[in-house]
């Protein structure tokens, strides 16, 4: 089994993160996992991407994943003004492949677009991450942590257990991974919201499952196409 990740987004949104909760849930399931982020300027706003691996036998490749199984569009910016470092942002999905969005509302794409992801058997999905990180977690800066719910929701690369080990972990272990200095500062700004950790840790937690639940609904209800 091998699931590619192509997490695109923008600066601040914790996309640097999120890959690696996400590969560390995968070694935590005793999977093997490699991540690799990608940035320009570390400047807020600024088109970020991360690549994630995930399979059980060894992985060899690294860097940019240019067949994606599974694409997570963070910012609709990606998708309506180009922002991402690569162009269209659905290129070289996988047939069957699947897109998640963050978005309350589907985004209008052209007609070349939707017949393409149509042709692929392209699974397409909008997820108000932000939305249920601002409900369930209070801050719109837990976003990430909803699009790995979704993620989870949608694909069920890892298990539950495993994320909610790895998010802990990255929030309340003693050992700080600092990606970038906009990382860094991220996690402060986090931090400063919360008395303790562990209301940090709970907060993502609900948003976690909340985002997963939605997810969960829409993977059983939606067929394959734009929806």
């Amino acid at each position: 089994m091998q699931q590619y990740i192509r997490m695109s987004g923008l600066g601040g949104q914790g996309v640097v993160t999120a890959a690696h909760i996400l590969g560390g849930a995968a070694v935590k399931e005793g999977k093997n996992a490699t991540v690799n982020p990608f940035f320009g300027a570390e400047k807020r706003l600024a088109p970020a991407e991360s690549y994630v691996r995930i399979a059980e036998e060894e992985i060899y490749d690294t860097g940019e994943i240019l067949y994606p199984h599974v694409i997570m569009v963070y910012h609709s910016d990606v998708v309506t003004k180009g922002k991402s470092y690569t162009m269209p942002f659905f290129a070289g999905l996988r047939a069957g492949g699947v897109i998640m969005v963050n978005s309350e509302q589907p985004l209008e794409f052209d007609e070349d677009d939707r017949r393409t992801l149509e042709d692929l058997g392209a699974f397409v999905h909008f997820l108000p991450a932000t939305a249920i990180a601002k409900e369930h977690g209070g801050t719109e800066l837990s976003t990430n942590i909803a699009m790995l719910g979704g993620l989870l929701g949608l694909t069920g690369v890892v298990g539950g257990r495993a994320m909610e080990e790895s998010l802990k972990e990255r929030f309340g272990g003693k050992a700080k991974f600092v990606a970038s200095g906009t990382t860094a500062v991220l996690d402060d700004a986090i931090r400063k919201q919360y008395d303790k950790v562990e209301k940090l840790v709970s907060a993502n937690l609900r948003v976690l499952t909340a985002a997963y639940e939605v997810a969960r609904g829409m993977r059983e209800s939606a067929p394959r196409g734009v929806r």
